[in-house]
């Protein structure tokens, strides 16, 4: 009798664990061109450190049952908030020494998104994206308009300018403007990369998805690229979610986070075979390179990129958990 019993509830357990929820995060901080030989193993360890700390937090609000909306701000906020990433804190510089930071955000299963473009005094550009999709009418504000918005809204922290300012990130300017007038040259390649992102799959089998960056370095007349551009740089439905990284310019003409998900949706191609086919055949072939994120309803995970290295993370419905830099 004992026996039976106890086979009754490992039966039962098995089922419970079979029907347990999925869920998952994905992060990255950019791609481009990144070398063992140029990344210390310090500062290796840094950025690790960071990518942890962007997991932990959009993972605890996924295990206490919170929406993956609530997961991905939460993911970016930490990468915002440190001067590694080039997003938040740690922006780069316009050619005029200012900084101009971009974000977005879209949850799959309501179709929802907001975004933020060129604003200069924002702490967290991704908290005022949720904001413009909660509480506005509108999907993308930009500039002046954008910070009059978050003054309407108590949660937006404003800064000074000055906050953005690091060290690291004006040596980046002052080489680019030398470099460019040593050529006279108008190339952009490697001068983008940086941009922060996470995708989430909460209990709910909802998908969301955020992106966040100061832009390129020394760019001029306000340039955006592809980061808050829903379908661009950000894009989810409810099969799927990306958030990429790389040259926005790119990224933008060949709609890189909305082809993923279509290539899904509309030719039933993996998750895999969409995100790879994008990132390391269409935008290679238009010119352009980096790499993207990608989550599926079904918890699958997809990573490309076609640069040197992408700063990532991941942990899977299996609780696989894992950050890397570099290919292998």
């Amino acid at each position: 009798m004992k026996s039976t019993v106890f086979a009754g509830i490992l039966l039962m357990s098995s089922i419970v664990a079979a029907e347990s929820p999925k869920t998952a995060l994905v992060i990255h901080g950019g791609a481009g061109v990144i070398t063992r030989a140029q990344l210390s193993a310090e500062d290796q360890a840094g950025y690790e450190k960071a990518l942890n700390a962007a997991l932990d937090a959009g993972n605890a609000i996924l295990q206490r049952g919170g929406s993956a909306r609530e997961a991905v701000i939460a993911s970016v906020t930490v990468l915002e908030d440190s001067p590694l990433f080039n997003a938040g804190k740690g922006a780069v510089y316009n050619a005029e020494g200012g900084h101009e930071l971009d974000a977005s955000i879209m949850e799959g299963h309501t179709s929802k998104a907001g975004a933020v473009a060129g604003v200069r005094t924002i702490k967290n550009p991704i908290l005022l994206a949720e904001a413009v999709m909660q509480h506005s009418p509108h999907v993308l504000l930009a500039g002046e308009g954008a910070e009059h918005f978050a003054d309407t809204r108590k949660e937006i922290v404003r800064v000074a300018p000055e906050y953005f300012d690091t060290e690291h990130r004006h040596k980046q300017l002052l080489k680019a403007q030398a470099e460019e007038r040593q050529t006279a040259s108008n190339d952009l390649k490697g001068k983008y990369f940086g941009t922060v992102g996470a995708v989430a799959l909460d209990r709910n089998g909802h998908i969301a998805a955020a992106t966040s960056t100061g832009g390129m370095t020394n760019k001029r007349w306000s340039r955006i690229g592809d980061s808050p551009i829903i379908g661009a740089g950000t894009y989810a439905n409810e099969q799927c979610g990306v958030s990429g990284t790389g040259w926005g310019e790119f990224f933008i003409r060949a709609a890189v986070a909305h082809d993923i998900c279509a290539r899904m949706k509309y030719r039933g191609d993996s998750l895999a075979q969409a995100a790879e086919e994008v990132l390391l055949k269409v935008v290679p072939e238009m010119g352009g390179d980096g790499g993207a994120i990608a989550l599926d309803r079904d918890g699958n995970v997809s990573l490309p990129f076609n640069t040197e290295g992408m700063y990532r993370g991941w942990i899977k419905p299996s609780g696989e958990r894992g950050v890397a830099i570099f290919k292998d």
